[in-house]
């Protein structure tokens, strides 16, 4: 990889919207750059931040989290961060957003009270909450992914309760081999949208499934420099077992 490469990765609320483990993206993100040569910034943008600094980022990544941080955030990206972060997903910024990030993105979410919290209107999809007496979705999660090579299956580990359904202009992500998925009803899991991914794969996801970190990669550097670029092959035996160990507790054989 040329060494003059360099990317700048966008950490949405990252003090608010990490919950589940999901820094850990951050890291697979960061160390798969600076193996092979790739300059690499990691620009927390939270509260305080100002939103301007969106639009200087090559990729974008935002968590998940609880009902009390997810209100804070609403509030926040309603404003001038909300539609800079529209622009830059229009714009074909390569992102990956899971569970209440992924929510957000969407039409409105209906809460277990009914009350309905407008999104950001950027992925055509909507999420309900059917209630507490609904049980939640959680376990681990096998996928395919359609169209996607090398990504062809996907792991991962969900807990969300509520219930995603994709409207016409949107694809998903995979359809379910083993776990609930968007919903737990249709068999699809997660969200595509020009450059940007949604899904409800804690774990979490990256580390277990390291050509979809690769994808963001280089979708960001070609997104950037405006050419091919080619990544160095990386020895993911690792990584690989456990993506293949968690397929056939799952009961799949790959």
């Amino acid at each position: 990889m040329k060494k003059n490469y360099s990317l700048t990765i966008g950490w949405l609320y990252s003090d608010l919207m990490s919950t589940y483990g999901d820094r850990g993206n951050i890291i697979v993100l960061q160390k798969r750059c600076e193996w092979r040569d790739i300059e690499i910034k990691i620009q927390k943008i939270s509260i305080e931040t100002k939103p301007e600094i969106i639009s200087s980022c090559d990729l974008l990544f935002m968590g998940g989290a609880q009902d009390t941080q997810q209100e804070i955030v609403e509030k926040d990206l309603k404003g001038k961060k909300g539609k800079l972060l529209q622009k830059a997903i229009e714009n074909e910024i390569p992102g990956l957003y899971i569970c209440g990030a992924y929510q957000f993105l969407g039409n409105y979410y209906k809460d277990a009270d009914g009350k309905k919290i407008e999104g950001l209107g950027i992925f055509d999809l909507y999420t309900i909450n059917p209630g507490v007496n609904t049980k939640r979705l959680i376990g681990n999660t096998l996928i395919k992914v359609d169209n996607q090579e090398p990504i062809s299956y996907l792991v991962g580990f969900e807990n969300h309760g509520g219930r995603t359904y994709l409207g016409k202009n949107i694809k998903p992500l995979g359809k379910v081999i083993k776990g609930f998925g968007n919903n737990g009803e249709d068999g699809m899991e997660g969200a595509v949208y020009k450059n940007s991914i949604g899904s409800y794969f804690h774990g979490p996801i990256l580390p277990k499934n390291p050509y979809l970190a690769d994808w963001l990669i280089q979708t960001a550097l070609e997104k950037k420099y405006q050419k091919d670029c080619e990544l160095k092959p990386l020895d993911d035996a690792l990584e690989t077992k456990a993506h293949d160990f968690i397929a056939k507790r799952l009961g799949v054989e790959l």
